[in-house]
């Protein structure tokens, strides 16, 4: 089955899934916070919200490095099943949470077992396809992230209706499954070289220090390093906090605000991953920095969106940036990794997204802290817009330094 011509469309479908409840039990505690709140007193504070979803972006983040590397050396398949059914058993467990010390070290736990899948999960896709077909196929597999994203502002609805108990409950039950259908259908890829046939080979073998030490001084890994954390700062903002600034700027409430924010990203970003991602791969076919400038007139375009998100206050501003900064947004993601395979081989793709994912996520954790601290002092808006500003720095930074040489860099 894996040498079919579709397998390699199967596996970003099988994984499609795997993405979206990897964002959806993460994403759906920040939308469910009022109904939270009345039996877990603690989370009625801010800031306390804030620390709760920080301590799954630190820890997610200290994971990636050494998921990635452990991506590089084993079995991806079985890192992704153990990934998903670790963290859809926590989100399970979530339902029966009676503190705010429970939920934290939950919260915990999930950073651990969700790290493990996004490095081994686009290294898998980035191995199965070429460089025809492999924006796309990332970007195919990012609107499951964007799904997840919009489902998971349905947790809210469901607590509203039931309790937020039950939407934890069903969830994770969910991902549970869905690890068992995995075990069945989902195949690892034998990584090659250009002498072997294709699927014969093991994967190779190299020294972690080594495969730290080629990443470390290449100086287009650090210039992809610094452009994928810039923008995670507005990304993640958005993410955790979008919901609570929409229920402000309009005066509506969460249980509205929710899914109106989650949905409008994950359909706005669906769009742009898959316009990003055909465009990318027919580009690159003509010029080399065709990947390059895509994932560039995606990120200009969160500029002007992040402005009018700050301070829009009615129901076209907001929801029209809105959709115009996830758009732009999925444009960028649709093409992080097949610009880091432009740059990095293929035996170190795993850890170099390891790494790019930490410093993401670092950026993410310390703006879910920061705009935590700027709904308190009410200055969330002002802070998105201020967003804009260092995005543009980012932007000019990767237009004038990255300059790849080939389509799919196989050098070690």
């Amino acid at each position: 089955m894996t040498q079919s011509k579709k397998y390699p469309w199967i596996v970003v479908a099988l994984l499609w899934v795997v993405a979206l409840l990897n964002y959806m039990d993460r994403q759906m505690l920040s939308t469910m916070k009022p109904s939270m709140q009345v039996d877990i007193h603690e989370l009625q504070a801010a800031a306390n919200f804030g620390y709760l979803m920080a301590i799954f972006l630190w820890i997610y983040g200290f994971m990636s490095p050494l998921s990635g590397i452990i991506a590089d050396k084993m079995n991806r398949k079985w890192l992704i099943v153990g990934s998903l059914f670790v963290w859809s058993a926590v989100t399970f467990t979530m339902g029966y949470a009676k503190t705010f010390d429970q939920l934290y070290w939950l919260r915990a736990i999930m950073g651990v077992s969700e790290a493990l899948y996004i490095p081994a999960g686009l290294s898998l896709i980035a191995d199965y396809h070429s460089s025809k077909t492999r924006s796309l196929a990332v970007g195919i597999h990012m609107t499951g992230l964007y799904m997840g994203q919009a489902l998971g502002g349905f947790g809210a609805t469901i607590a509203d209706k039931f309790s937020w108990q039950q939407a934890f409950h069903s969830f994770g039950i969910i991902g549970i499954v869905y690890s068992v259908v995995l075990i069945v259908l989902l195949k690892e890829k034998r990584v090659v070289d250009e002498i072997n046939t294709e699927n014969k080979v093991e994967k190779i073998k190299t020294p972690i220090l080594k495969g730290l030490g080629i990443l470390f001084t290449n100086i287009s890994f650090w210039i992809i390093l610094l452009y994928f954390a810039v923008p995670s700062l507005p990304g993640w903002g958005v993410k955790n906090w979008l919901p609570t600034l929409f229920a402000q700027n309009l005066g509506i409430d969460m249980s509205k605000a929710g899914p109106i924010s989650t949905i409008t990203i994950a359909a706005s970003s669906f769009i742009g991953v898959i316009f990003g991602g055909i465009l990318s791969d027919r580009w690159v076919q003509k010029n080399l920095r065709g990947r390059i400038y895509t994932s560039a007139i995606g990120l200009a375009l969160t500029i002007p969106a992040l402005l009018f998100i700050g301070f829009g206050h009615s129901l076209f501003a907001v929801i029209g940036s809105a959709f115009c900064f996830g758009f732009g947004f999925g444009m960028f993601d649709a093409n992080n990794m097949p610009i880091l395979c432009q740059f990095v081989s293929k035996k170190y793709r795993a850890t170099a997204y390891g790494l790019m994912n930490m410093v993401g996520v670092f950026a993410g954790a310390f703006i879910t802290d920061l705009l935590g601290k700027s709904t308190d002092a009410g200055k969330l808006g002002k802070d998105f817009a201020m967003l804009a500003g260092i995005v543009l720095v980012a932007l000019i930074i990767q237009l004038s330094f990255l300059r790849p040489k080939t389509n799919d860099f196989t050098d070690v």
